[in-house]
């Protein structure tokens, strides 16, 4: 069960686009500490200030702890990870409900600043609580993981071909895999890295904080790690937040093959914001000669890779490009400017990037984003099933997919049924099956009807598996509903309100809501 943040779905992507041009993280051993699970929920923490790499904790009054874990909760006296936390402590101490934690997503993204980014959504409720912020196992300062480093990407050639792409992700993909197994003491570590393992990490951390239940807000993949918590620690949940999730039932190559529909359903709604500001654009009249332009741009691309500013991009790499601004409504305008740029290039006009197209050529040659791909494959490719997380072991299976999808979804079928990740090679199997939903905890769900990277059905299906779920849906095209100001993107009164009304008495709304447009 996983949900894809916009940064984990260009990570996946680049594993093979790039040919595995991974460099390892920063390395840090386990710790060897032994200890049965009760002496874990009963250790005491010593707090003091975060790292000098968290200066908006520190600013903010933080104070950070390692949280003692077992890497296998099978063998809980074995083998120990460092879990890195923060804590801002609550302000109204006469009227404290406890500890809330949150989880940003990825699978791979570092969480330890996380609650504290969420205050300002938070408003007043933030006083009640103390805010809790955690590193996931191997990420981030939580006894990170690193995979042996990559040799430099090799770019694409004048020429190309599907295939050749296709195979050339294959590399990559295999590549990933094998560095990451072979790698120090890898094979050992890897089995443990999943979202069952990270919700018991959480119950670690609520114990460890002397607490009874834990609070929580989680969006995407973290929506996901949310609803895993409440089936694991039904009692242990006090009120929990999850935004933007995604079908329990579904493979992770499922998940992503079903983003494909809703995605060419959001490039025609740009495609005709687009065609009414031709004047500005100069892309088309109508939305259907907007949709042209795109798809032969990828066709020529899918020959002749295209150079902008000394940066060849394939076809791969454009349909990367288009997928991730579409979405959010509100990145119309960078897309249209992206695409302008595109088209010229294409065209053998010199141009020099503007500053959207410019800040993803950036984005894609950033160390940073190649670490948080390596983060991601270590929970999509450690969690339940086999292969790892539903994903298939025949590369072949992804070329047929790739094409059949070719005439139903031109634009984002190939990158999303040919995407082939680390998890088709991976391996080390899972040490155990993924969880099965189907609990009544209280729970309240949001999710955006137009959402085309965690669609709105999936939610649907996990909203129908809690039986004691709220769904506020917004009828908007986002992924994420909660707190959207904070990104400068148009907020959701209404949904805002929701969960802090519900965060603040505990009590969930009568009825499933459906938020109107503002």
């Amino acid at each position: 069960m996983r949900g894809l943040t916009p940064l984990l779905t260009v990570g996946l992507g680049l594993a093979g686009l790039l040919a595995g041009a991974v460099p390892s993280v920063a390395e840090s051993s386990p710790g060897t500490r032994t200890r049965p699970l009760s002496a874990h929920h009963q250790q005491r923490l010593s707090w003091g200030p975060c790292s000098k790499a968290q200066e908006e904790l520190n600013a903010a009054g933080a104070q950070c702890a390692e949280v003692t874990v077992p890497l296998d909760y099978a063998a809980p006296g074995g083998r120990t990870l460092q879990i890195a936390v923060s804590r801002i402590k609550a302000k109204a101490s006469s009227q404290r409900r406890g500890i809330l934690l949150s989880n940003p997503g990825g699978p791979g993204g570092s969480g330890i600043a996380g609650t504290l980014a969420l205050r300002p959504a938070l408003k007043g409720v933030a006083d009640g609580y103390d805010l809790i912020g955690f590193d996931p196992r191997f990420l981030g300062e939580s006894s990170p993981l690193a995979c042996a480093p990559a040799g430099p990407p090799t770019p694409p050639g004048p020429s190309t071909s599907p295939r050749a792409d296709f195979d050339a992700s294959v590399r990559g993909a295999r590549d990933t895999a094998r560095r990451c197994q072979e790698h120090g003491d890898n094979a050992e570590l890897l089995p443990h890295a999943s979202t069952r393992n990270v919700a018991r990490d959480m119950d670690v951390i609520r114990a460890a904080l002397g607490e009874r239940k834990l609070s929580y807000y989680g969006i995407s993949y973290g929506a996901d790690l949310g609803a895993v918590y409440t089936q694991m620690f039904p009692r242990r949940t006090d009120r929990m937040v999850i935004d933007s999730s995604t079908d329990p039932a579904a493979s992770q190559y499922e998940l992503f093959q079903s983003s494909g529909e809703p995605a060419e359903e959001a490039l025609d709604d740009w495609a005709a914001w687009t065609a009414r500001r031709h004047d500005t654009y100069g892309l088309g009249r109508t939305a259907s000669h907007v949709r042209t332009r795109v798809e032969r741009l990828l066709a020529q691309a899918e020959r002749r890779p295209v150079d902008v500013d000394g940066h060849r991009l394939n076809a791969p790499i454009l349909r990367l490009l288009v997928k991730q601004p579409i979405q959010h409504e509100e990145n119309d305008p960078t897309l249209a400017a992206i695409v302008r740029d595109l088209v010229d290039a294409a065209a053998g006009k010199p141009i020099e990037p503007g500053p959207e197209l410019a800040a993803w050529l950036e984005l894609l040659a950033s160390p940073d984003l190649a670490d948080s791909m390596v983060g991601g494959a270590l929970f999509m490719c450690g969690d339940g099933g086999w292969p790892a997380g539903g994903w298939p072991d025949d590369p072949e299976t992804y070329w047929r997919n790739s094409e059949r999808s070719r005439s139903t979804q031109p634009v984002f079928g190939p990158y999303v049924n040919g995407m082939i990740a680390p998890c088709a090679f991976w391996p080390a199997a899972p040490r155990e099956p993924g969880t099965a939903i189907a609990n009544d905890v209280p729970v309240l769900m949001l999710q955006a009807r137009r959402d085309n990277n965690t669609p709105y059905d999936g939610a649907l299906a996990l909203h129908r598996k809690l039986a004691g779920s709220r769904l506020i849906s917004a009828d908007i095209r986002s992924h994420g509903v909660y707190g959207r100001g904070l990104e400068g993107l148009r907020p959701v009164p209404c949904a805002d309100r929701a969960v802090n009304d519900y965060l603040r008495t505990g009590v969930l709304p009568a009825h499933d809501i459906n938020c109107a447009r503002r």
